[in-house]
């Protein structure tokens, strides 16, 4: 048994396939494919420093990490690391192996903290730990069986309030842009970030293969957008990656309006399987969720380790 790590071959279908496939058997409560992996990795400013990693057993893609710097926050020297490993292919030296080299080079480029995500199993902590990582926050996946929910009925929009979707903006997203800015900002997280770069955000989200601007809702108030659900699909799965309105429209149950409208749009695509994911500490959101059926599938563990 020999255990190796390098890095992901872009220009190789079949080695980008093989990453995509070990991320969906260890975190299937994502959306992975092949198109969405390259894009990821092109599209991530090059500030950040990206890099996607593959553990090889005689062969084999066993494990995967995606690894950069978080080039968008006012604190330098942060860098982060997502590991992840077959689970029949784990207690090899795939996961340690990969762990190692990630910190070599991100120490390389200049990181002092580093922050993880770790599934809230038993043996993942403990690997953690043993790495010297230190848990924080937690996050929670959610699943909703989209085929037969009992979803609130879509009524009519209040006066002043219409909905539209992402493909609305398809001319100009600017709009969508400012929009996703403000809402990430106050989005639970260890890092603050200053999401100002709109090329950027073109590149990297507006652009990605897997985001449905047709089922991608979009809440406008008075003409302006003041809440959007953000929806991404792979042919079979659909899943929410954002969902949130602007601070001076909240409490007015925007965010529930996006959701709902675009769970409707998705069944109505014929999509059966909805997916999620919210911070634990994000009451607002769980609670939106728990109303429209979404169930907790599994719960990751933000862990961190400070070098030097």
């Amino acid at each position: 048994m020999t255990v190796l790590v390098r890095d992901l071959r872009v220009d190789d279908p079949a080695d980008v396939a093989a990453f995509a496939q070990v991320r969906h058997r260890a975190l299937p409560f994502i959306l992975w494919t092949p198109e969405a992996v390259v894009h990821r990795l092109v599209h991530t400013h090059p500030d950040a420093r990206s890099r996607s990693l593959v553990a090889e057993e005689d062969g084999e893609v066993t494990g995967t990490a995606q690894i950069g710097l978080v080039h968008d926050s006012p604190e330098p020297g942060q860098g982060f690391l997502n590991v992840y490993v077959d689970p029949s292919r784990q207690r090899r030296g795939a996961g340690g192996l990969l762990v190692r080299t990630a910190e070599e080079y991100l120490t390389g480029e200049g990181a002092t903290k580093l922050y993880s995500w770790v599934l809230d199993r038993p043996a993942d902590l403990a690997f953690a730990e043993r790495h010297g990582y230190e848990r924080r926050r937690s996050a929670h996946f959610l699943r909703l069986d989209l085929a037969d929910a009992a979803l609130p009925p879509l009524r009519s929009p209040p006066p002043g309030v219409e909905l539209r979707t992402a493909a609305d903006y398809a001319d100009d997203p600017r709009p969508v842009f400012e929009l996703d800015a403000e809402t990430v900002a106050d989005e639970p997280g260890d890092v603050d970030v200053a999401f100002t770069d709109y090329e950027a955000w073109l590149a990297e989200s507006w652009r990605h293969p897997l985001l449905d601007r047709e089922l991608t809702t979009v809440v406008v108030v008075d003409g302006r957008p003041a809440a959007f659900s953000v929806a991404y699909t792979d042919g079979i799965r659909y899943a929410t990656a954002m969902t949130g309105t602007v601070r001076a429209r909240r409490g007015r149950g925007l965010a529930k309006l996006a959701k709902t409208a675009s769970l409707h749009r998705a069944r109505a695509a014929g999509y059966t399987e909805a997916l999620t994911g919210n911070d634990s500490d994000n009451g607002p959101m769980l609670a939106i969720n728990a109303g429209l059926g979404y169930e907790i599938c599994a719960t990751e563990v933000r862990h961190v380790r400070e070098l030097g």
